[in-house]
């Protein structure tokens, strides 16, 4: 069995993105060699997280709202996190709701998606550099 790893890297210039990343984790699967499998691709921090969805404008901005509904930025004061100087309470809660990571199975050197499926990365407190790690593991 053999194993592939790489780091994919994000700086977005808002506190709240959504990236596709498929194209991405495609391209660390084709450097990979690997045939048959799995691909695990996980946000390496607490505040991210990679998912699956289609890539719809409109879904995406759902997500926003949704979220933004479930875990508001504002007020600060709100979350008791931030007490300890941080203004992240929030983003810590939308990376709890969206997860930390997907595993894809690989079959025939491509990501077995289902119809529309595409891999996001949800970024709730950036403007900052931070990781995700893509891991291959198969023949």
């Amino acid at each position: 069995m053999k194993s592939y790893r790489k780091e994919l890297w994000f700086e977005t210039s808002t506190r709240r993105a959504f990236i596709n990343i498929t194209p991405q984790v495609e391209e660390a699967l084709r450097e990979s060699g690997i045939e048959e499998g799995l691909c695990l691709v996980n946000a390496m921090h607490i505040t991210a997280s990679v998912y699956i969805n289609d890539d719809e404008p409109g879904l995406l901005a759902d997500y926003e709202d949704w979220l933004e509904g479930l875990a508001p930025h504002e007020p600060i004061s709100g979350y008791r996190h931030n007490r300890t100087g941080e203004d992240n309470g929030d983003a810590h809660l939308k990376r709890q709701v969206m997860g930390r990571e997907v595993v894809v199975a690989v079959t025939n050197g491509k990501l077995d998606f289902g119809p529309w499926e595409q891999i996001f990365y949800g970024e709730f407190d950036g403007r900052r550099r931070k990781r995700v790690l893509v891991k291959i593991i198969g023949e």
